[in-house]
């Protein structure tokens, strides 16, 4: 069961007291995204777009306005976003974030949050970095501010997606039509089918060794 509180989450900005933190880990550290990570992303992003159909991915030339975008986003109390750095190399090679916080109608405390808004660089798909860096953002969640749910969405058409958080052990909770901002090619002003997914806290420990034993190897 989730703690039981009075009325529902309602979406409100971050708590002024919560902020991006730096969350490190053995492959990939999660640095609170800035201009200073603008020429890596650039990189990044034009390695190979093919993997990039239904997510939002800036090209080279986007990247400026992209991290404007973020930052905008951050300063409304919408989004905590991060650059995520390889370790191997030091180099930014993709973004993440928290996103769409809801708090307790009670408190000032946070009830959920979605991780979402994530891309990685071709060569860094398929490393590691990806799970390492959902492990990070869910741990913080669940064992720092003590959420009861975390999300995670993305294009139902988008099968990649969908079993990389299938991976992660989120579980499938449907989808909702016409749900969110469709990024894909030619559809500029339309909504997507949204596949929705969630890890909730009582989850949470059996997630959490599931994966440190796919991060060891196991």
């Amino acid at each position: 069961m989730c703690p039981a509180s009075r009325g529902r989450s309602v979406p409100l900005p971050f708590p002024p007291s919560l902020s991006a933190p730096l969350l490190d880990g053995a492959r990939v550290r999660l640095e609170p995204l800035e201009h200073r990570h603008a020429a890596d992303l650039a990189l990044a992003a034009e390695e190979d777009r093919t993997s990039y159909r239904f997510t939002w991915v800036p090209t080279a030339g986007e990247v400026n306005d992209y991290i404007d975008a973020q930052l905008a986003r951050a300063a409304a109390g919408s989004l905590l976003p991060y650059a995520q750095i390889a370790k191997a190399s030091g180099r930014a090679v993709g973004a993440t974030a928290y996103w769409d916080p809801r708090r307790w109608p009670d408190r000032d405390e946070l009830c959920a949050v979605e991780v979402g808004f994530t891309w990685l660089a071709a060569s860094a798909q398929g490393s590691g970095l990806n799970t390492e860096a959902k492990f990070l953002l869910f741990a913080h969640a669940f064992e720092q501010w003590r959420v009861a749910r975390v999300d995670l969405k993305t294009d139902a058409r988008n099968t990649r997606s969908r079993a990389a958080i299938e991976g992660v052990g989120a579980q499938f909770e449907g989808v909702l039509r016409c749900w969110s901002r469709s990024w894909a090619p030619n559809e500029e002003g339309r909504l997507r089918d949204s596949a929705m997914y969630s890890i909730i806290a009582s989850e949470w420990p059996a997630c959490r060794a599931r994966l440190q034993t796919r991060l060891a190897g196991g």
